[in-house]
């Protein structure tokens, strides 16, 4: 007696393209946000020692403020 497995003539339907589709969505935005991160952080690294302490961060600091991390270093403290 053969078995014959029910997924194997199936086509790809709609709900794994969809699938597929939310992948490729997550790793697009993904991309950009790492993106958009590098160039904040490389336009910070470009300002002087002066402008960095006007608005509040060290060079050492310029990472942590752009990923988000720098707030919750400081809200530990309050």
């Amino acid at each position: 007696m053969t078995a014959i497995s029910q997924t194997a003539g199936r086509s790809l339907g709609p709900s794994s393209s969809r699938g597929f589709f939310a992948a490729l969505a997550a790793a697009t935005y993904a991309l950009f946000d790492r993106l958009e991160r590098r160039s904040a952080i490389k336009t910070l690294n470009e300002l002087d020692d002066r402008a960095l302490r006007d608005i509040g961060i060290t060079r050492s600091q310029i990472e942590d403020a752009v990923t988000g991390e720098l707030k919750t270093e400081l809200m530990r403290y309050l």
